[in-house]
């Protein structure tokens, strides 16, 4: 079931595509609102949780992909709460995490 849903997001992802540009600065404000209680999301942050990884962190791993981390967020994971995001929502916000490369 669960790999169902994943593929489902995959596919609704890359169907996407092109038609539609993501955008880093709703990203940020995503990012910010959202996830700045355990991540660090920007460079002028420094409080948060040491288990969770750095956005700059995820963005510079050799194998980073924005249409992954968009799909990750799309899926609720047992130590990040269900955001409840858009499809839009969480590419905007794996493209903000792209930026911090």
């Amino acid at each position: 079931m669960r790999l169902h849903l994943w593929l489902i997001a995959f596919l609704a992802i890359c169907a996407a595509g092109p038609a539609f540009s993501a955008d880093a600065e709703h990203g940020e404000r995503l990012a910010r609102r959202w996830c700045s209680s355990c991540h660090v999301v920007a460079p002028d942050q420094r409080n948060t949780t040491a288990e969770a990884p750095p956005f700059a962190v995820i963005a510079k791993k050799p194998d980073f992909d924005a249409t992954k981390i968009a799909v990750f967020l799309l899926a609720p994971h047992p130590k990040m709460p269900d955001m409840g995001l858009s499809r839009a929502e969480a590419a905007d916000l794996a493209e903000y995490i792209a930026t911090l490369r």
